[in-house]
């Protein structure tokens, strides 16, 4: 038989000869395959363009974006770089006022929530960018600002509130082993209680905490809306005290006061002389009212006798003893004070007191634009925070005298109040305690009464009024007393079972945003930019 024909034709390799097969030699063409990756490509290209331009981009994209960022959903890179990451810069774009150098959303505020103390304000080694929290493409319906607990921990080594979270820390605990003010609950729920005729001791705490719309904190306390209808009566009268003379320390008469026109006496021009009576080189004023100027006047010219370049003093109507946060108190009281200053010298012609006018416009000017923004940080040398020491050339005699008069002159003012150095100790009046918790009272009082909560003074357990006050031992009734839940009382309702322990039900991360400029101001800055 014949031998088959061999399929395809063979040549020859090399001097030797060496049969190959023909399709070694000329190897078949690659040209289809590249035409149809090429092809491949095109389509991909135009199918993601198609996507990317008419639809939603949902193959490029991770998901569709918020209903607050659904306006960038076309442009990408408003918010990514050229690898995809997410700047936090570009957040500020938007979200930042123009030309604001703190930031109400970089991370380091953080640090500075509701204490207003710049010394936090440093860099963290935690520092993380906004997309870490705030993470989009889940679609338009997505709270991006609901941040879980996840988020907090790798700064915060809380587990759970129910489980490691610290006690509450009170603000104002550097201040409370001590008693600036002379206030016992007790007494006064029971004389509001009996004075507005009240049968609900809850309604008698609500007479002086009266909360703000919000339900989240209270308004300051006020003398005038809170004390004034039972203290400092029309009845009310000073002790005698002795007058001026001879450079031996005492008070002034309302005459020398006016005679006197220094800055800042102008009330005395509106003040009746009938309010005083001399006797036998003493003085006494009836009535007296809150803050009375005659009184305080005086009682500054004391300090000034007692104590060394007590400037501060001069500017202040209390004690400049207070803590960081509350620095901006002491600028706006100073500048009330530079303000009346200002205002009596308007009218005087001279030119050396122009000139001085001169002076303390462009100071107030200077202090009213650091105060425009309350984020701005203030300057702590700009007024000495405590008083002078003693003058060395008043006699320990004289200064007993001095420290009488004062005492004396401040009788019914220390019913209430304390006096330090000659000068009537601050109260803290805002009544915030929590520097990075918001409760809202609102949303507790339909649950729990004001009293289950607040129960560190006992005051039910005393409202039985055959229970006389003097025998109510003070230790337990005491204005400094912090009269917050323990963590505890918090945890019976806050607690996997019952109400959300989330970290976000107590804490914000940024500051308050209500506190910022007015939305003209931004616009005007946007404009300017």
């Amino acid at each position: 038989m014949a031998k088959k024909k061999a399929q395809g034709k063979k040549g020859t390799y090399s001097e030797l000869r060496l049969p190959v097969a023909a399709q070694y030699v000329r190897p078949v063409s690659r040209r289809p395959l590249i035409l149809l990756g090429v092809l491949g490509v095109v389509l991909f290209a135009l199918y993601v363009s198609a996507d990317f331009f008419l639809a939603d981009a949902g193959f490029v994209s991770n998901g569709p974006l918020s209903s607050s960022h659904a306006v960038l959903e076309d442009e990408c890179e408003a918010c990514h770089d050229a690898f995809g990451d997410v700047e936090s810069e570009k957040c500020s774009l938007c979200h930042e006022k123009l030309g604001d150098k703190l930031g109400l959303y970089t991370f380091a505020s953080h640090y500075l929530y509701r204490s207003n103390d710049f010394q936090r304000l440093v860099p963290s080694e935690h520092e993380t960018s906004c997309a870490a929290c705030h993470t989009e493409h889940e679609g338009r319906e997505a709270r991006i600002t609901r941040i879980g607990d996840r988020r907090c921990q790798p700064c915060h080594e809380v587990a759970s509130f129910s489980s490691d979270h610290p006690q509450l820390k009170p603000a104002a605990a550097e201040a409370a082993d001590e008693d600036v003010l002379r206030f016992p609950h007790i007494h006064h729920v029971r004389e509001v209680m009996k004075r507005q005729g009240l049968e609900d001791h809850e309604r008698s705490c609500l007479y002086c905490h009266n909360p703000r719309p919000d339900g989240r904190s209270f308004e300051p306390l006020s003398f005038d809306r809170h004390c004034d209808p039972c203290h400092l009566t029309a009845t009310e009268r000073t002790e005698a005290v002795p007058l001026e003379e001879d450079g031996l320390p005492g008070v002034r008469t309302l005459e020398a006061v006016r005679e006197a026109r220094e800055p800042g006496t102008d009330w005395a021009f509106f003040m009746s002389p009938a309010e005083f009576r001399e006797r036998g080189g003493l003085i006494s004023k009836s009535p007296v009212y809150h803050r009375d100027p005659w009184v305080l006047d005086n009682l500054r010219r004391l300090r000034r006798y007692l104590y060394d370049d007590s400037v501060l003093a001069e500017l202040l109507r209390a004690s400049p003893e207070i803590s960081a946060p509350a620095l901006r108190t002491l600028y706006e009281e100073a500048i009330a004070t530079l303000e009346g200053y200002a205002q009596g010298l308007r009218s005087r012609p001279e030119q050396e007191v122009q000139a001085e006018l001169t002076k303390i416009e462009e100071t107030l000017g200077n202090l009213r634009r650091a105060l425009a923004d309350p984020y701005t940080p203030l300057d702590e040398t700009a007024f000495p925070l405590a008083l002078a020491s003693r003058r060395e050339d008043v006699s320990e005699d004289d200064a007993e005298e001095v420290e009488e008069i004062a005492t004396l002159l401040t009788s019914l003012c220390q019913r209430c109040h304390t006096l330090e150095k000659l000068t009537i100790a601050r109260v803290q009046k805002d009544q915030r305690v929590l520097r990075r918790a918001e409760l809202n009272h609102r949303a507790h009082i339909i649950e729990v009464r004001c009293l289950e909560c607040h129960d560190k003074i006992p005051i039910l357990e005393n409202l039985d009024p055959s229970i006389p006050v003097s025998e109510i031992d003070p230790a337990i009734d005491r204005s400094s007393i912090q009269n917050l839940p323990s963590i505890e009382k918090c945890r019976e309702c806050h607690n996997p079972d019952l109400a959300s322990e989330r970290c976000v039900t107590c804490h914000l991360f940024h500051p308050d945003q209500k506190r910022r400029s007015d939305l003209v101001l931004y616009v005007d800055a946007a404009g300017t930019g």
